[in-house]
């Protein structure tokens, strides 16, 4: 293995981005609790200094006025404001000095260094606090005294000096308590809690944390609370709790919205990014950092700045625009130089380097890393500092030597784990066991990745969002393919010692995971017992999400699709979907976390549940041979197992496999069986196929592919035939691989053994068929009775009338053609059962009302004979196409999305989709194709066959026809009967294009 060709640097690039709980959260609040507290010390001050004369009693009315003018323009938060807000206190501070009011001019005093800190002017800050101080000791004000000491503690602790911080704090924390202020007893115990938490000591900033949040709760003090449950929030960030830290940045949130107060809402928003980021989902990271940035310029917190700068430029890195990264972090860096922020500056120090790394300029990344390293030793940022550590290890990896590269990932290592950052702690263990492989300490090398295996699935399962946990989990997938290619080498060095078996348990491990925790949910019912407030709540989601998407759709598809106007309302319907769908997934997420049923679902345990060879074999048949892939950038591995016997095979790298997988799914598309697409099929086979052709005799063959193999069907591929074994001359005839095999396709075998322990006991629907076809589409249908006078949108489709009524009167209403072939098919099948035993839907009643009809649960096999969509990227909005227009013409809601899926009850037997691509979807590394064949799993359904591609109406519906002949007269299974259709197609003289599309996912046991 070539150095670094599994992707080391994706974890040593994905490191913790600083801890943006810190500063700039914890300003504003002391500006308007001081102003408070000032009232309460007034009258104490005044006393003293009676009797006043008339001339002092117009100056300090005349200094309040201006006070008071410069708390309205502070309340502002621009830049701009606040500046102003310092000249009128200026003008206030000489009214009060004339005036002999010390207390008043103590308060401005800090007012005024309070805004220097928040424009990042940290020495005028300090200048301020330092001449507000003794003023208010000289007094006797204690509460004020105290809220200076903490300001200066917020000043030091910006600058990275943390035990003189924490001098201030702790002499600010007794006062204040002396007093009775809870405000800035509140404020402080947060302050000394940020401390800790940047030094690492994450339980001690818990517990000042916590402390400080009943007060700020007991004062309705809404600004603190809100930046508390932020830092709170930071803390489960950095312990990679990203459940957590979500539920308490969604506390946090709208709370600085409520009070208007941006500076907390920026940062926020920044760390919302983060989690999001941490978890792979980057355009919803971009999205967060994207908000915030405009917010923290509007409040001219140049640190907060810096902080989104940095955040967006590390987006960029992640994919790949690496010129792009480098523009923002040289904006952030000369920012954070600006306003003295050592431990910002130190993060994006370490970020520029990651740059040059990937680059290959590893001195210059070293530069760059050496730079940053004392940075953070200095501030005490232990965090960062095992970063920095961890990415200086690589670069001396890369450069040869490893045992450099060793010295500095075990300096590394165990700050990780003093601080509780799981996340880098697997990253620094992988690392680990990649350079001890190199190495040759193979032994050593699967501890370490052992280990890192074992936080990775600790932090997995702390994720309540599926979609969160898969994108997670797919930036993990390289750990598992180098553990599995190391198990291959530890086998190939002793093959009686059982790492091919070992390779395969983690194969099956690292896929199709969020899957099988879907059917343990579905068999739980958990949506049952839910909240019915909630599961109202979704409900009207997945209908604003129908609504949004259908306009889209329309517009998409309309004669003036290119006009600017019809593109605007098209790119504002994607924002507010993708937006609606965020929302809906955070909902989904409160359900699970909210329902009593999910409250005692144990989450399937890798180690017991997962399933080992010996349980893989008991899944199979004497006639049934398994053949799982999984792709590797180097080599790729293939595992053949049968009853009795397992055999492991090497491949070649995903690169070359994937190449030519595409070419045949592409080739494979088209009318005419090509020239291309035969020689793809048979150069695919000789690599995936032939290693095992002496095994496959005319077995079942149970696929479990990986990447691209998941989108070709393995029924076109070449038979591996005895001449080409032999190497007999001449040009070898293709013959399809289903002439002598049936296949079935599975996302894993656990999964199939999952679904097989669930459906044990279920009792089978007393009625045979329900099939629904040919639904209308159109308003101009020869079915519609009345046609509509113009196109008409209904009522909650409107949107941004004045663009839209434009882009709407050119609207085709006929963007889905109908198919005329489906009834003749749905026809044929229904005159193979009886009446009494099946029902037919066509037309207007194929409709969404009777798609999600309680009524489906009586019958054995579902039948749906319609257009099929996928969407790539939301996979939520892949679905089939219902009718769209009720019998007067008028549009009704006619799309059966995944998201619906989730909310039905199919207990079939199997689940037809006669329809385009509806064995596609979004190809998530570790989970496979996410679309709607998991929806109607979930739903209930013991197996279901489904398209890899847009599939020919008439071709189709013979390749149906036959098939229900062979299952319900032949009394074949699915899978044996879907062969011999496919079978008779190809004797016909018909392309694979009509009939290889199709493929069985699921049960080919007839129960």
């Amino acid at each position: 293995m070539k150095n670094k060709t599994v992707k080391a640097d994706f974890f040593k690039y994905l490191k913790p981005k600083l801890k943006f709980y810190s500063l700039i959260c914890l300003l504003s609040v002391l500006l308007l609790s001081e102003s408070v507290g000032a009232k309460a010390t007034l009258k104490q001050t005044q006393i003293a200094q009676q009797p006043a004369t008339r001339e002092q009693d117009v100056t300090r009315a005349t200094g309040q006025k201006v006070f008071d003018e410069g708390i309205a323009l502070y309340k502002q938060g621009t830049a701009e404001s606040l500046r102003q807000a310092i000249e009128k206190w200026l003008q206030a501070l000489v009214l009060w000095q004339k005036a002999g009011d010390k207390s008043q001019e103590a308060k401005t005093l800090n007012n005024i260094g309070l805004v220097y800190d928040t424009l990042g002017d940290k020495q005028q800050a300090l200048k301020y606090y330092n001449q507000s101080l003794p003023l208010r000791k000289e007094i006797g004000d204690n509460a004020g005294f105290a809220t200076t000491l903490n300001n200066i503690g917020l000043v030091y602790d910006s600058l990275g000096d943390k035990p003189q911080a924490l001098k201030y704090y702790n002499q600010s924390l007794p006062l204040s308590q002396l007093v009775g202020n809870k405000d800035i007893e509140a404020t402080t115990l947060n302050n000394i809690g940020l401390v800790y938490d940047t030094l690492g000591n994450k339980p001690q900033a818990l517990k000042y944390y916590n402390q400080s949040l009943p007060l700020s709760q007991l004062v309705s003090d809404q600004a603190q609370e809100a930046k508390t449950l932020n830092n709170i929030g930071g803390v489960y960030y950095s312990l990679a709790d990203q459940q957590q830290a979500l539920k308490y940045y969604n506390q946090s949130l709208p709370l600085s919205q409520l009070v208007g107060n941006k500076d907390i809402e920026a940062t926020t928003l920044n760390n919302i990014g983060l989690v999001y980021n941490s978890l792979g989902d980057k355009q919803q990271a971009l999205k967060y950092y994207n908000q915030s940035l405009p917010l923290s310029q509007l409040v001219g917190d140049k640190v907060g700045v810096a902080i989104n700068l940095n955040n967006i430029g590390r987006v960029y890195d992640s994919l790949g625009d690496k010129q792009q990264a480098l523009k923002y972090y040289n904006q952030s860096l000369p920012l954070s130089q600006l306003v003295g922020d050592q431990t910002q500056l130190a993060t994006t120090l370490n970020n520029i380097g990651l740059v040059y790394d990937d680059l290959g300029d590893k001195q210059q990344a070293l530069k760059y890393y050496n730079q940053s390293l004392p940075l953070s030793q200095l501030v005490g940022d232990q965090t960062q500092l095992a970063t920095t550590l961890n990415n200086i290890g690589g670069v001396y990896y890369s450069l040869g030597d490893k045992q450099q590269a060793l010295k500095y990932y075990n300096q590394s290592l165990p700050l990780s784990q003093v601080v509780g950052d799981k996340a880098l702690e697997a990253i620094t263990l992988y690392n680990l066991g990649y350079s001890e492989r190199s190495r040759g300490n193979l032994q050593a090398s699967r501890t370490y990745v052992e280990a890192a295996i074992k936080i990775i699935e600790e932090l997995r399962t702390k994720i309540d969002s599926k979609e969160l946990r898969t994108s997670y989990f797919a930036t993990q997938q390289d750990v598992y393919k180098f553990y599995i290619d190391l198990l291959m080498e530890l086998h190939k060095k002793d093959p009686s010692l059982g790492y091919d078996a070992l390779a395969l348990h983690y194969s099956e491990r690292s896929r199709a995971r969020s899957l099988i925790e879907l059917l343990n949910e579905a068999n739980a019912k958990i949506f049952k017992g839910a909240n019915p407030e909630l599961i109202q709540q979704e409900r009207s989601l997945r209908q604003q999400i129908d609504a949004q998407d259908t306009l889209r759709r329309n517009l998409e598809t309309s004669s003036n699709n290119t006009d600017s106007n019809t593109k605007a309302v098209i790119q504002k319907l994607a924002t507010e979907i993708t937006n609606l769908l965020s929302q809906y997934q955070q909902l989904q997420a409160k359900i699970r976390t909210t329902s009593p049923v999910y409250a005692k679902l144990t989450n399937p345990d890798p180690e017991k549940d997962i399933l080992k060879l010996p349980q893989i074999q008991q899944q199979l048949d004497k006639d049934t041979l398994l053949l799982q892939y999984s792709l590797g950038e180097e080599r790729s591995y293939l595992w053949a197992v049968t009853t009795s016997s397992m055999q492991a095979y090497t491949l070649p790298g995903r690169e070359e496999i994937e190449k030519i997988a595409t070419r045949l799914h592409q080739s494979l598309q088209h009318p005419t069986a090509s020239d291309l697409s035969i020689a793809s099929a048979k150069k695919l086979s000789q690599i995936i196929l032939a290693p095992v052709a002496d095994r496959l005799l005319q077995k079942r063959l149970v696929i479990v592919a990986d990447g691209a193999l998941q989108t070709i069907p393995f029924a076109a591929l070449a038979d591996i035939i005895p001449q080409a074994k032999s190497g007999a001359g001449g040009q070898v005839k293709y013959q399809p691989l289903m002439l002598n095999h049936e296949i079935v396709n599975l996302p894993s075998v656990s999964t199939i053994a999952f679904q097989r322990q669930q459906l044990a006991h279920r009792q089978k629907a007393p009625k045979a068929l329900a099939i629904l076809a040919d639904p209308v589409y159109s308003a101009t249908d020869p079915r519609v009775a009345n046609k509509p006078v113009k196109n008409q949108l209904p009522s909650e489709l409107e949107l941004e009338r004045s663009a839209l009524e434009r882009s709407a009167r050119s609207l085709k209403p006929d963007g889905w053609g109908r198919l005329e072939n489906t009834a003749t098919e749905a026809q044929e099948i229904l005159k193979l059962i009886p009446s009494t035993n099946s029902v037919e839907v066509f037309d207007f009643d194929a409709n969404y009302n009777w798609a999600t009809s309680s009524a489906l649960n009586q019958f054995r096999i579902l039948h749906f004979a319609t257009h099929g969509f996928v969407n790539q990227d939301q996979p939520e909005l892949s679905g089939i196409v219902l009718s769209l227009f009720d019998k007067k013409g008028n549009p009704i809601s006619g799309y059966l999305r995944l998201a619906d899926l989730f909310n039905q009850d199919y207990p079939a037997e199997l689940i037809v989709l006669s329809a385009c691509e509806t064995g596609l979807g979004k190809n998530v590394n570790g989970e496979g194709l996410v679309g709607l064949t998991r929806g109607f799993m979930y739903a209930g359904a013991a197996r279901v066959v489904v398209s890899l591609w847009q599939v020919s109406d008439e071709g189709t519906s013979v390749l149906m026809q036959e098939f229900y002949k062979q299952m319900l007269q032949q009394g074949k299974t699915p899978a044996e009967s879907l062969r011999a259709a496919q079978r008779k197609l190809w004797q016909d003289g018909r392309s694979p294009y009509e009939w290889a599309a199709f493929t069985v996912q699921g049960e080919w046991w007839n129960n």
